[in-house]
């Protein structure tokens, strides 16, 4: 898959944080509510970015 639709899949990621926690989480009190999501959907994101900039490479200014 390109890379491009690697990065919309890290701004659903982003967008899910928002929706979640105040709609299907906004009644557990617990620390397995929102916390426990925004966790995960962090390190989420970084899998996604050290997948997305594996092919990277460093270009010296010779």
């Amino acid at each position: 898959m390109k890379r491009s639709k690697w990065i919309w899949l890290v701004w659903a990621v982003v967008l899910l944080c928002y929706l979640v926690p105040y709609t299907l989480l906004t009644h557990v009190q617990a620390w397995y509510g929102s916390f426990l999501f925004w966790t995960i959907a962090g390190l989420v994101v970084i899998a996604l970015n050290l997948f997305i900039t594996k092919d990277f490479e460093e270009h010296g200014n010779d």
